[in-house]
């Protein structure tokens, strides 16, 4: 299948729409040998992929349920492996009085109370992540996270950041 069928398929062709894979619910059609890696990258059949428009395609119509990931179709669902988050926020910017941040594949979020700023642990460190939609999160990347330490300031019991008129503890 090609990339213009595709986008015909899932109604995408010439929008700049996420497609409404809420409202799809076909059968499991299998596990497709595709890997969204801990650095954010899209692997298939052992194959980087390197095609941005196609990396977003595929982000567009992915979706978690429960533990596992699937790329939907109106008429297809394809289990795929996602070894960390699907996403990664690779860069934030500063804007008025409000912290955007931009995800591998073009996602742009605000910091604020829609779109939290959280921490978990990985490899016993606090990483911050947010959800970019439906249950998909992204992790912020060591440059973005340095970059957001920057705006930082320091209270007593750790570091905050207040974007859109919401505070977040950073560390």
């Amino acid at each position: 299948m090609n990339l213009s069928s595709l986008e015909q398929q899932i109604g995408l062709e010439g929008s700049n729409q996420l497609p409404p894979v809420e409202k799809w619910h076909p059968e499991l059609s299998g596990d497709m040998d595709m890997v969204i890696r801990k650095d954010g990258s899209w692997w298939h059949e052992g194959v980087k992929i390197e095609r941005e428009k196609l990396t977003r395609l595929f982000a567009s119509i992915l979706r978690k349920e429960g533990e596992e990931f699937f790329i939907l179709t109106p008429v297809e669902k394809w289990r795929i492996r996602v070894e960390d988050h699907p996403f990664v926020i690779t860069m934030i910017e500063s804007k008025d009085h409000h912290i955007e941040a931009i995800t591998n594949t073009g996602d742009l979020l605000t910091i604020d109370a829609q779109h939290p700023l959280l921490l978990s642990q990985l490899g016993g460190e606090s990483i911050p992540e947010m959800e970019v939609r439906n249950g998909l999160m992204a992790r912020f990347s060591r440059n973005a996270f340095y970059d957001l330490a920057e705006l930082a300031t320091e209270r007593g019991d750790g570091f905050y950041i207040n974007s859109a008129g919401a505070e977040f503890k950073i560390g």
